[in-house]
C-alpha cells in the first residue's frame, strides 16, 4: 500500500504544504474565465490539484496538461442523493475528460436511515469505476451526522476501497472541525487519508488540521495561505 505522508509543521517545506491543497473551483456562479484563472493560480502556486465542477473537467485538463497539478471533480455533489448508476456515469465521464481525482458525496439520507449496505455499495461502485485510474475521496457531510454515524461512514468508506475520508462539501451549515478530523483519523486504518474541507481559510487553520493527521485540504484561499507561509519563512531566515 502507498505510504501516507507524515507532515510536521516544524519541518514543512513550501512544496509539502502546497501539495496538501486542492484548490476549489466549485462555487455555482463561477464562469469559464474564473475557472481558467483558478487553474492558472493552481499552477503558479504548485498545489496538489484543482477541484472543478464536472462541466469544467475537460477545460481544466487541457489547461493543466504537462503540469504536476492534478485535475479533480465532484461526484453526486452536493447532497449525495444521485442514484448509484448516475454516480458511476459521472465518474466514468470525468475520467474520460481527464480527471484523476474524484470527490464523491456518500448518500447522506441512506446513512441516516441505517442502510449501511447501500452506502457501502454506492461507494464501491464508484471506486470500481475509477479502476485505479483515479483517487477516490468520499465526503461524509458531517454537519448532518452524529458521531456514531461519522464513525460508521468512515468504516464503510474504508471497506469500499476508497482512498480518503473527507469532512464536507463546503455547502452545508458547517465544515471541518478539529474534533471531527480527530474522530475520522481514529476511525480508519493507517493506509487511509483524511481531507478537511469547509472553513480552512488561513495558514494557521491549515497547520492545525495537519497536526491531527490531515493530508489534503480543500481551499479557496489558496493564495492567501501560501503567501503567508512564504512570508513567515522569510521572516525566520532574516
Amino acid at each position: 500500500m502507498k505510504q501516507i505522508p507524515i507532515l510536521k509543521r516544524e519541518t514543512l517545506t513550501y512544496h509539502q504544504i502546497a501539495k496538501t491543497i486542492d484548490h476549489s473551483l466549485l462555487r455555482p456562479e463561477l464562469t469559464e474565465s474564473d475557472v481558467m484563472a483558478g487553474c492558472a493560480l493552481a499552477q503558479l502556486y504548485e498545489v496538489a490539484s484543482v477541484c472543478v465542477k464536472p462541466c469544467h473537467v475537460a477545460l481544466a485538463a487541457r489547461l493543466l496538461q504537462g503540469t504536476d497539478v492534478a485535475v479533480g471533480t465532484v461526484i453526486g455533489f452536493p447532497h449525495g442523493a444521485h442514484t448509484t448508476a448516475t454516480k458511476v456515469f459521472e465518474a466514468t465521464e470525468a475520467l474520460a475528460n481527464g480527471a484523476v481525482e474524484l470527490d464523491m458525496v456518500l448518500n447522506i439520507g441512506a446513512l441516516r436511515s441505517g442502510d449501511a449496505l447501500y452506502v457501502r455499495n454506492d461507494i464501491r461502485a464508484v471506486v470500481a469505476a475509477a479502476q485505479d485510474r483515479a483517487i477516490v475521496k468520499v465526503i461524509l457531510e458531517n454537519a448532518y451526522l452524529t458521531d456514531e454515524q461519522k464513525v460508521l461512514a468512515c468504516q464503510l468508506i474504508e471497506h469500499a476501497g476508497a482512498d480518503f475520508v473527507k469532512t464536507s462539501t463546503g455547502f452545508a451549515p458547517s465544515g471541518a472541525t478539529i474534533a471531527d478530523l480527530k474522530l475520522m483519523r481514529a476511525s480508519v486504518g493507517p493506509h487511509m487519508q483524511v481531507k478537511a474541507a469547509g472553513g480552512v481559510r488561513t495558514l494557521d487553520a491549515l497547520l492545525d488540521v495537519i497536526d491531527v493527521g490531515v493530508t489534503r485540504v480543500g481551499a479557496t484561499a489558496t493564495a492567501t495561505i501560501l503567501d503567508e507561509f512564504r512570508q513567515r519563512r522569510l521572516q525566520r531566515e532574516t
